[in-house]
């Protein structure tokens, strides 16, 4: 049973809705122009619903970080969303101001207004609760405005944010359809998945990855936990194996206390827990293979090997639930996206709940033509990780406060 409301519970008909997306780009650094509108893409569903049910709909969302070069406002951000419905997306340099609400109470009918980047304000990343948050005052300036709030920031929703948690405690708020659809899948997928079921971690920070692997094991939402990328040599670096150069590097980023915790999980799940057995490393302007037992080497490594990619693709191709989050390799170099191709041929393959996500991951898919092959893609990199690690996301933990009280 649902427990957070989605756009099927409430009339929006000439309700101002204000709508939070996660439409946060990468730029291009000289020119700020937007080099990948994918997230913009995934949110046009809930806004044209929203449109088509003749709500005022006004929307806020981030770009960059507070004191960042990327930290811009969000015209071209306006253009892209307009492209993209087909109709006119108004733009207001400005969020509670007067400008903004002006412009807020002007809202037609099935008319659109993006306000600037929500980022630009210090109140918005204050490190406080949701009750907290809804004292703030983006709350406070904006509630008095607005009907009903609608989240379809999913690759947000791990931070306890005030646009993100605030505006739930006071307002009737629901789901929107992106976030709703991610919920449902990986709840589905993750909570009761179908076996045997194989997940795939690359590029999990460091200091989350042993958590990862207790939690998915320990509840059996995992059978097998395939290692590769920097996760991969650190659990091998772990177990005794000197990379050459690559060891030198992780060095730099761990401690000798995690690496200990790596030893630990190792010791504890040996059996559910597969390394990569060789690495391809760049030699003389080739991929070349390379035996864990024939290192240490000069070259660092940058994909996981041959026959790795065998061993692990049999595995994958036998799984009815296989996830990845990270990829094998350096998949943006020529040659060295092999091993994160490979197993994500696997995967779809299988022909089971194949799910992929995290930045690099959908980026490497994207680049090899296989994102619309998977069972889901997920817009989440750290939500899917605070899934993976059984941890309540904040912004969703708002959105079912607002069912059970509003």
């Amino acid at each position: 049973m649902r427990d957070f409301h989605t756009l099927d519970d409430f009339e929006f008909t000439n309700k101002t809705v204000l709508l939070r997306v996660d439409i946060n780009c990468p730029l291009q650094r000289d020119s700020l122009e937007i080099e990948d509108d994918s997230r913009i893409r995934k949110v046009i569903p809930t806004i044209r619903e929203l449109i088509e049910k003749k709500a005022k709909l006004v929307i806020i969302a981030h770009q960059g970080r507070k004191g960042k070069w990327d930290c811009v406002s969000l015209n071209r951000h306006s253009e892209k969303l307009a492209k993209y419905l087909g109709s006119p997306v108004k733009y207001v340099d400005d969020i509670i101001g007067n400008l903004a609400k002006a412009m807020i109470k002007k809202l037609k009918a099935g008319e659109t207004l993006l306000l600037d980047n929500v980022r630009k304000l210090d109140f918005e990343t204050a490190k406080v609760d949701m009750f907290e948050h809804a004292k703030g005052k983006l709350v406070s300036e904006l509630v008095p405005l607005i009907n009903f709030y609608v989240c379809d920031a999913f690759s947000a929703a791990h931070r306890s944010q005030c646009s993100l948690v605030g505006f739930p405690i006071k307002v009737p708020s629901a789901a929107g359809r992106l976030m709703e659809r991610e919920i449902h899948t990986l709840k589905t997928a993750l909570d009761k998945p179908k076996k045997p079921s194989v997940f795939i971690l690359g590029g999990v920070k460091i200091g989350d990855i042993s958590k990862i692997i207790d939690h998915t094991l320990e509840t059996n939402m995992a059978d097998v936990i395939i290692l590769v990328g920097l996760a991969g040599y650190m659990f091998l670096m772990a177990k005794g194996v000197n990379l050459g150069k690559t060891s030198t590097e992780i060095m730099k980023e761990v401690t000798n206390e995690s690496i200990q915790i790596v030893r630990n999980t190792l010791s504890k799940y040996q059996q559910r827990i597969l390394l990569p057995i060789d690495a391809a490393v760049e030699k003389n302007g080739k991929r070349t293979s390379i035996s864990v037992e024939n290192f240490p080497v000069e070259e660092s490594v940058m994909d996981i090997g041959d026959h790795t990619i065998k061993k692990f693709s049999e595995i994958i191709i036998s799984s009815k639930t296989s996830l990845m989050s990270g990829p094998a390799g350096v998949y943006e170099k020529k040659g060295f996206g092999f091993g994160t191709k490979c197993l994500m041929n696997a995967m779809i393959e299988s022909g089971g709940q194949s799910i992929i996500g995290g930045g690099h991951t959908t980026a490497a898919a994207d680049a090899f033509g296989l994102t619309n092959k998977f069972f889901h893609v997920s817009t989440g990199g750290g939500s899917l990780e605070m899934f993976l690690l059984g941890e309540p996301l904040p912004a969703i933990n708002a959105l079912k406060y607002s069912y059970s009280k509003l």
